[in-house]
């Protein structure tokens, strides 16, 4: 796994981390059948992640953004993006390419499942309101972003009509190149300029490219796997 500690305001800290590969499919979505995992499989690989009540997210492209009361709440939720001042409550995303981006407050802390069609919906701009408004007032705006594992331009080819969604919403240049020289998206570019056009400029971005080997990816190699990408407030 790959593990990255954020500070998170007096007293707090965000621990985030990002799983790989060899740690198995953290996919959602299985029922039971030949080829799958079990349920019990499946909540054995989350907790050797990160142990805690997990709200993961039935992620479907949009900008809805579930507020999280206690552990576990609103698992299972249609949503692309999670808030929670509690601590120990562990907010998951699960991907293929998409960004997984981490903000952490004051005491607080959000998760954006951040592909183009959230970021021209807006999920990362409602995940940073949503983040401050869990802050105390005098912290709100010392927010920090974390970019985790996604597809860089080298292998992400992009049409132009989606590309000028995407620049809209980012409020950035997002074009790239791939590898073998046709246009790209550049998604990280995307995701850095719709964290600045929400107010947060401190971001961290892991440079981690999920086409290459030790991540998943649906589009350099057409994987249906996901990784997971978790984020739990914690006492320092």
């Amino acid at each position: 796994m790959i593990e990255r500690v954020v500070p998170a305001g007096d007293g707090w800290l965000v621990r985030m981390r990002c799983s790989q590969a060899f740690e198995g499919d953290f996919r959602c979505d299985r029922s039971g059948g030949s080829g799958t995992l079990r349920d019990e499989d499946l909540e054995g690989r989350r907790q050797r992640l990160m142990s805690g009540r997990w709200t993961w997210l039935r992620q479907v492209h949009g900008a809805e953004v579930a507020t999280v009361a206690a552990p576990g709440d609103g698992a299972g939720m249609a949503a692309d993006g999670a808030v929670t001042a509690v601590p120990e409550a562990v907010l998951a995303l699960h991907t293929a390419d998409c960004a997984p981006v981490i903000v952490v407050g004051a005491g607080a802390v959000g998760v954006a499942h951040a592909g183009w069609r959230g970021i021209v919906a807006g999920v990362i701009g409602r995940v940073v309101d949503g983040v401050r408004q869990a802050s105390p007032v005098e912290s709100a705006r010392s927010l920090r972003a974390v970019i985790g594992p996604s597809i860089r331009p080298a292998s992400y080819e992009f049409g132009a009509d989606e590309m000028a969604a995407v620049a809209a919403s980012a409020g950035c240049d997002v074009a790239g190149v791939t590898s073998w020289g046709t246009p790209a998206l550049d998604l990280c570019a995307a995701v850095r300029g719709a964290l600045t056009a929400a107010g947060v400029s401190d971001v961290d971005d892991l440079g981690l490219d999920t086409a290459q080997e030790g991540f998943f990816s649906h589009r350099a190699r057409g994987d249906t796997a996901r990784q997971a990408t978790v984020a739990r407030l914690e006492r320092r």
